[in-house]
């Protein structure tokens, strides 16, 4: 398995640069959309963190959040 994050193509002004592979908005909080957060803003996955998981998305801590 290839736990490398793909390119940050998709990221923009308005993405948090600690995540790749999908736009995590910047937000007061992001959850995961397969989760029991409650926003306000959500995201689908699979995201890997490149920098800070500022928003706690990767629960198990090995890179990949938002896997389910």
């Amino acid at each position: 398995m290839n736990s490398q994050a793909p390119p940050a193509h998709q990221q923009g002004a308005e993405c948090d640069s600690n995540y790749s592979g999908t736009c995590v908005p910047i937000a007061s909080d992001v959850d995961c959309a397969s989760g029991s957060g409650n926003g306000p803003e959500y995201v689908a996955g699979p995201v890997y963190v490149v920098g800070n998981d500022i928003y706690e998305l990767d629960r198990d801590g090995d890179g990949v959040a938002c896997e389910n």
